[in-house]
Order: C-alpha cells, then structure tokens, then sequence
C-alpha cells in the first residue's frame, strides 16, 4: 500500500518572520489558499509539509499564531490528509525533538504529524535529524524519503554553499529512489536528492530567483514544480536600468534594492522613489549611494587609505540581515540625519 496517490508538496513557510510581519504572515496564509486550490485543481488527496512551519523557535506571537491556526484549518479542510514533519525552526531546541510549536496538529484527524524517524507505506519520513541520528538515515529503505535535511555541497542560498559538516551526505543516500527535502530554501537538484525551494522568495538572498512555489507528484511519476503567481518578488538593479526599463522591471509586490547610478541628486532619486512605488505596486524601493571605486594604480606605496563614516555605515546597514532590525528602514532614518 503506498502513502498516497497524488500529493501537493511544499516547504520552509516561515509563519513570524520578519519579526511577526503581518505582510509576510498575510502572504504565507494566501499561499496556502493557493496551494489548496493547486491540489484540488490537480486531483491531489495528499499534501505534505517538509518543516519549517514557524520561523521563531523560542515563542510564537500571538497574531503569527492566529494565522498559523487560520492555514493549518484550510489545508486539513482542502486535502484528504496533511503530512506533517518539523524543521529546525519548529524545534524549542536545535538538538532535541522534545518540544516543538507545531505538536498541537496532532488533535487534527486527518493530519499525520511525523515527530520520529519512521518507514511508512514504503516512505521513509525524517524530521530534523538530532543528535547522531544522521547515522541511521542511510539504513532506511523505503522507494521515496522525505526530510529536513542539511546536506554539505547543496546552497544554502543563492550565493553560499553548505560546507561538509562531516555528517550526513548525499552518497548515504542509497536505497530510496528519490529524496525530497526542505530546510535549504534555493531548488535544486543532485542525483536522487531535490531540495524543492520554499514556499516564496522571503528575503534579498533570494533575489532575482522566483523558483519557488509548490511540487506536485502522482506516486512513481514524475514530479512538477508550480510558482505561485503572486508571490513577491525581490530584485536588485541600478537606477540607470530602471529609468530606460520601467516597465519590464518593476513589478507588482516587489521588492528593490537600487544602485544609484547615474548623476542624480539623492533628493531627485528619492523623488523617484516615491512616484514609482504607487504606480508600480511596489512594496519597497530602497536607494543605495554608489560605493565609490579606488584606482589603485595612483595610490602611494605605503599610503593608507580611510573610509568616510558614512560608507562604513552605508556598508553595514545594506548587508544586515536580521530578523529585529530593517536594513533598508535603518539606511532611511541613518540618511535622514
């Protein structure tokens, strides 16, 4: 007997990011209505969630947990049955399953939570590993496997790959026929294992990269991906690219970071800014000074060279990632001063 007949895929949600951000929670509960009608619209009677259901480990905020509440009811409503398994962020503890902020679906009858290794129906079901659990993963024999899993040589994001971590990696993988995973958030694919994307670009580490959305496989076919249509977008141009381009480059619910360019004033830029943002539905359109070039060829030997203030600070704010603090809201009050 097999798990399911056809099934509806997706990952790495992340309810509360962006410190509780109602868009982003807004966003997460209107993927999941999209996702409900994809699986009715494709026959699929299964759906099944690969972690990473919440983004804070320690608490879950009150408005965060409304809408989680919210999602949760319209999947267990939409499919015949929900698959369930936690990722690192759903754990209290990164080294231990013993508490985690997505046990209470269990009380949904129709929702199999997977809080254990387990080989079910010929599907080997692996939560986020702890421990050294990692060494019993390649005994598991089973046709399909579905995890959590972070595997040295995949990318984390765009740019960075996972180092070898002297664990778990692709080549443990023997027996099943096809592996699929969350945690990492980029799609991609190496032999027998497919790290399907999250739900919707979340951040700037996902610019320019819209492969995101949901998978959907009929049991010993072959899978399809499928990105949600109005999902946000986040992209980074430069002015000058922009004032010739308007219209193929902006986009609705977009996010943009923009390099100023050409030979504007910051005034005039801003200015810009504030028209394009209306007119275009843009979410935000953030002004980024260009960092100035030093020819090195005319410097002195032995001469020392110092930053201004103001591109240290510029530097800083634009690479801060964080889930308290707002970059681009931060380099705005920093240019205001």
């Amino acid at each position: 007997m097999s798990m399911f007949k056809k099934a509806l895929f997706f990952t790495d949600i992340h309810f509360g990011m962006k410190s509780n951000s109602r868009q982003h929670n807004q966003d997460c509960r209107a993927f999941v209505e999209w996702a409900v009608e994809m699986g009715k619209k494709h026959a699929c009677e299964t759906c099944v969630f690969l972690g990473d259901w919440h983004h804070n480990r320690a608490s879950v905020n009150v408005s965060t947990l409304n809408y989680s509440v919210d999602a949760i009811d319209t999947l267990s409503a939409g499919f015949d049955q929900v698959i369930m398994i936690p990722g690192n962020h759903d754990e209290h503890y990164r080294d231990t399953r013993d508490m985690n902020s997505i046990v209470w679906v269990k009380k949904y009858d129709n929702i199999r939570f997977f809080n254990d290794m387990q080989v079910v129906e010929d599907v080997a079901v692996v939560p986020w590993l702890v421990g050294d659990e990692y060494k019993r993963v390649g005994k598991l024999d089973a046709q399909y496997m579905f995890g959590h899993f972070e595997l040295p040589h995949f990318y984390m994001n765009a740019m960075v790959q996972m180092p070898d971590h002297g664990e778990l990696k692709r080549e443990d993988f023997v027996a099943p026929e096809r592996v699929f995973t969350g945690h990492f958030h980029k799609r991609q694919h190496n032999k027998n294992i497919n790290y399907i994307g999250n739900a919707f670009p979340h951040n700037y580490a996902d610019a320019n990269d819209d492969e995101r959305g949901v998978m959907i496989m009929e049991w010993g076919g072959e899978e399809e991906y499928h990105a949600w249509p109005d999902a946000p977008k986040f992209r980074k141009y430069k002015l000058g690219d922009i004032l010739t381009n308007t219209e193929t480059l902006l986009l609705p619910n977009m996010y943009c970071r923009v390099e100023i360019d050409v030979d504007i004033s910051y005034e005039e830029a801003n200015f810009i800014k504030e028209q394009f943002i209306p007119q275009y539905g843009l979410r935000e359109l953030s002004l980024i000074p260009r960092t100035a070039e030093v020819d090195l060829s005319t410097a002195v030997e032995g001469e020392l060279n110092f930053e201004s203030v103001d591109s240290i600070v510029t530097s800083h704010l634009t690479q801060l990632e964080s889930a308290q603090y707002d970059s681009n809201l931060m380099l705005d009050i920093y240019r205001n001063l």
